[in-house]
């Protein structure tokens, strides 16, 4: 097994999300998660629902989104779902216009949706590119200015925004690392912008994750995302758990005086020298607080 596997919970999905947070962190509470269909932004969102807060998960299908509402409903949470593009600008505006009118202020934004595929930059054409940056990086802006704009500029409220692991470059994804880098840095100028407004804004960068966007890649891929544990230092990829607990902490009373930084959650993967060799990893303990979590194919 290439991937840390979920410990089976006989209770689950009863016994809910194993939250390392207090009950009731986010009560009274509403948390805007993109791309919450799937992946990372399912697992943010169970989390914060299971902790007392109101999640609105968005993305572009409804059916997705449906399916998390009702497991996050049969663990008896609170969930409203809209489907729209984050890369159209006026659905955007309509989609933070509808959601404040129709639920309240929204205090926390988790800017999750994006995606990418795989390719040498020779080989990328300005549409591959365009869309990609679209992605993961111009979605995330619309997003951040339509909530500030009409909701946080008067009541305050906390933003993580998702980048990834760009710092030695990302050959094979030149269009990704690109708008995740831009994503880090939009990040800087609005939490030195909207500080005065009682807005913090932060961003993760997640390394490799056994997360169901794995599944989206072709059989030739496969391989290479079965061999990536051995590139970082605990030898292994993460949990969507691990990464979910480091946004809930951003968003919560205990960073308050946080703002402005990106937070690597990589098992060490960007740290080193490839002339220094890795050693065999031991005392590993996955954090497995997700109790639907399912381990993508492309790791078994």
């Amino acid at each position: 097994m290439d991937a840390p596997t979920p410990t089976p919970d006989p209770r689950a999905p009863a016994a809910g999300y194993r939250s390392a947070f207090r009950p009731g962190l986010f009560a009274g509470q509403r948390v805007w998660v993109t791309g919450g269909g799937s992946g990372i932004g399912r697992c943010v969102a169970h989390e914060l629902a299971s902790l007392g807060a109101t999640v609105v998960i968005s993305g572009r299908k409804l059916d997705k989104l449906e399916r998390v509402r009702a497991e996050i409903t049969e663990d008896g949470g609170h969930c409203h779902v809209i489907a729209f593009d984050i890369r159209d600008e006026a659905m955007v505006q309509g989609a933070v216009r509808q959601v404040v009118a129709q639920y309240g202020p929204v205090g926390g934004l988790v800017n999750n949706a994006g995606g990418q595929f795989p390719s040498p930059l020779m080989a990328i054409g300005k549409k591959g590119f365009d869309a990609v940056v679209a992605n993961n990086l111009t979605g995330g802006f619309l997003m951040m200015r339509e909530l500030y704009n009409q909701c946080m500029e008067q009541h305050g409220g906390a933003i993580v925004n998702m980048t990834a692991d760009f710092r030695n470059g990302m050959p094979g994804m030149a269009h990704s690392g690109a708008a995740r880098a831009g994503m880090s840095n939009l990040t800087m100028t609005a939490a030195f912008e909207w500080a005065h407004a009682g807005v913090r804004v932060n961003a993760v960068a997640p390394g490799w994750v056994a997360s169901s966007g794995m599944d989206t890649y072709g059989p030739a891929m496969q391989p290479l995302i079965r061999k990536l544990k051995n590139a970082v230092p605990m030898k292994r990829v993460a949990l969507e758990a691990e990464i979910s607990a480091v946004i809930v902490f951003l968003l919560s009373p205990a960073a308050s005086f946080v703002t402005g930084v990106t937070v690597q959650i990589d098992g060490g993967a960007s740290l080193g020298h490839a002339v220094f060799p890795l050693q065999e990893a031991k005392n590993q303990r996955p954090y497995e607080g997700f109790h639907r979590a399912v381990m993508p194919e492309a790791f078994k």
